[in-house]
């Protein structure tokens, strides 16, 4: 009779371990059924408001001009002088004014300046010679017209060479040409030889 008590005692202690180690597998189960609900919502969510994004884009951009060049066509010749006997050359003498060739974009706004030199000398300096410009020995050209035919419907006639046109353009043809006169001085005492000196023009887009 001691022997069954004690058999009966310790059968609902057995029942009582296997529930108690049966609890925590269930748990763990709800857990992960739980995680994984939230993990499909959060992914749901996440793919909607991808979808529901939208965007634009735009682009940089900037043209470049085409490339300024000057190109000295013709130079400014006194041909033969005599000492003391001062020679001048008009800006539309076909054969004798400089000319100055430019191109460039067009209808494009230029700036101009003129580097003039005060003499010409001799090759080995020993002999200078004066030259002077007038207010009225220039000429610019938006055509290709040649110097005898320049006109005011053209560009600008009778320009200072020192103060050229803040207007000027590059004509619509991409080409401006700038005409240039000038008048030499010799002294009476002037030595024989061929006398030079350097004309600088410089231009360049001022954005206009």
């Amino acid at each position: 009779m001691m022997f069954t008590n004690n058999y009966r005692q310790m059968k609902p202690q057995s029942d009582n371990h296997r529930q108690s180690t049966a609890r925590p597998a269930t748990g763990r189960r709800v857990l992960l059924t739980t995680a994984l609900v939230f993990l499909l919502l959060n992914l749901l969510v996440n793919r909607s408001l991808v979808e529901s994004a939208d965007y634009d884009d735009r682009s940089a951009t900037a043209t470049v001009l085409t490339a300024l060049a000057v190109t000295a066509t013709q130079d400014l010749s006194f041909g033969n002088v005599f000492a003391g006997v001062p020679q001048g050359v008009g800006y539309n003498d076909n054969d004798s004014s400089a000319i100055f060739t430019i191109t460039g974009q067009a209808s494009s706004g230029i700036t101009l300046q003129l580097l003039l030199p005060a003499y010409l000398a001799l090759s080995d300096g020993s002999d200078r010679m004066p030259i002077i410009f007038g207010a009225d020995d220039a000429a610019v050209d938006t055509t290709t017209v040649t110097p005898s035919t320049v006109a005011a419907s053209n560009g600008w006639i009778d320009q200072n060479p020192y103060n050229l046109p803040v207007a000027a353009v590059i004509g619509s043809g991409g080409t401006t040409k700038v005409y240039l006169g000038g008048k030499v001085t010799p002294s009476v005492s002037q030595k024989s030889g061929t006398y030079n000196a350097d004309i600088v023009l410089s231009v360049s887009y001022n954005g206009t």
